[in-house]
């Protein structure tokens, strides 16, 4: 069994794999422009972001159902779990299916049967985290969250996600007042294309806790003193880095030189169905570009449970470390 960790940056949209997408297309009577998973596969390589994101935005419109989107989570928490996660917060974003007519409570209630059953099923704790979508408008933000209002005991807290360059966390500041207002978590991408100003901003007007990506900080030295000294954890997702063309590879990836500086960094998948790899080989594929050993890998699984939102739960967090610490790389 891989080293325990918690997997904090991981889009659920993101876990659907091209066999999956073609049965529910089969069942839901959508027609995909691709003769099979084969050829699916061979758009999987992407020039940046966005051209991620079209294929991506191409492929949910196979989810219709709440059991569409039940298996869905289910199947990555199967596969989780087989790689060492004892702990998940899942990101979603209602906005890309709201805004083709399906209801929000047709997805939260859906992923939620999933998550209701991990536990149980596979020993893993859950939490959901609802994302705004950055190139929608604010107002389409606000509106969503009111939408949630429903459902609010299944959300743990709010993100913000989808195309970075061109639109600012301060865009989004006062939907994240509100969301502090219920007592949600904040989160945001912040640093993946966009520049640094955009985690400060993520920062100081935001409000967040947790900086998703983060990668591009190490470029304001002033930046890395603050997430240093506040213990703001970044959720870095090395392997997306290198498929969406942020860095050219991964021996180049700042993670080694991200954990000297003193940043409380954690390793994550993003969008494992189509960067390649799950968390399990997220781990492994950094232990072999950049030299980690195993008491780096350990301190990167202790992050992740450090950075986790189990405020309200310190003696699950306690026990989850007490499996790190344990750990045998044999």
């Amino acid at each position: 069994m891989p080293i325990p960790k918690a997997e904090l940056h991981l889009h659920i949209e993101g876990t659907l794999e091209p066999e999956h997408a073609f049965a529910l297309a089969r069942r839901n009577g959508v027609v995909l422009p691709y003769a099979d998973s084969a050829e699916l596969r061979k758009a999987y390589l992407f020039d940046d972001l966005q051209s991620f994101l079209d294929l991506y935005y191409e492929l949910i419109a196979v989810l219709r159902t709440e059991r569409d989107f039940t298996e869905l989570a289910d199947a990555y928490l199967a596969r989780a779990a087989e790689q060492g996660v004892r702990h998940a917060e899942i990101f979603f974003d209602p906005q890309a299916h709201t805004g083709r007519g399906i209801p929000i409570g047709t997805v939260i209630e859906g992923l939620a049967r999933a998550l209701d059953s991990a536990e149980e099923k596979y020993g893993v704790s859950t939490q959901l985290i609802m994302c705004f979508l950055r190139d929608e408008s604010a107002e389409s933000a606000t509106s969503t969250l009111d939408a949630a209002r429903p459902y609010l005991h299944r959300i743990a807290g709010v993100g913000l996600d989808s195309a970075e360059a061109g639109h600012p966390p301060s865009k989004f500041h006062e939907v994240y007042e509100s969301a502090a207002a219920l007592g949600l978590r904040r989160v945001a991408h912040a640093g993946e294309e966009g520049p640094p100003a955009y985690i400060w901003q993520a920062l100081d007007v935001l409000g967040v806790e947790r900086i998703d990506h983060g990668l591009r900080s190490m470029e304001d030295p002033e930046l890395v003193e603050r997430l240093v000294r506040d213990r703001v954890p970044l959720t870095l997702c090395p392997v997306s880095n290198v498929r969406l063309r942020a860095i050219d590879t991964l021996e180049e990836h700042p993670l080694r030189s991200m954990m000297e500086a003193g940043l409380l960094v954690t390793v994550n998948s993003d969008d494992p169905a189509y960067f390649g790899g799950y968390v399990g080989e997220t781990f492994y594929a950094v232990h072999e570009a950049l030299g980690l050993g195993n008491e780096e890998l350990r301190a990167l699984a202790r992050n992740s449970f450090l950075a986790a939102f189990l405020d309200h739960d310190e003696e699950r967090r306690a026990r989850y470390l007490a499996e790190v610490e344990a750990y045998d790389f044999g």
